[in-house]
């Protein structure tokens, strides 16, 4: 099957002199992004070669850790969401929600 469109999603990351992200900005023509400002990034790539995970983390000083809290549950959640997706593993999907519930519980995440 050939190519019949590339899309490109980009970061530009502002540093302070010690490399430490200040602003984090993104572009993705394809999604109607440009030049949006963030405050996180968590991007895992594989690696087929090596069977291994590339990743990117990146956030910027002043995020604030109740939001980054809420940043990882959003991600986990979405990640399980992905997993059955890609996997049809059901029963392995449910455990990871429940985890998911366990997280936002202990974090205190739950919106009154």
């Amino acid at each position: 099957m050939a190519i019949a469109h590339t899309s490109k999603i980009e970061f530009e990351i502002g540093l302070d002199e010690n490399k430490v992200p200040e602003k984090i900005k993104w572009n993705a023509e394809d999604g109607g992004v440009a030049s949006e400002e963030t405050k996180s990034i968590m991007l895992s790539v594989w690696d087929p070669k090596k069977k291994d995970t590339l990743r990117i983390d990146l956030w910027t000083k002043d995020m604030p850790v109740d939001e980054m809290k809420q940043f990882f549950h959003q991600t986990l959640v979405s990640m399980s969401h992905t997993f059955e997706r890609a996997t049809n593993d059901d029963k392995m999907a449910a455990t990871m929600r429940d985890f998911c519930d366990y997280f936002e519980e202990k974090l205190e995440l739950k919106k009154k």
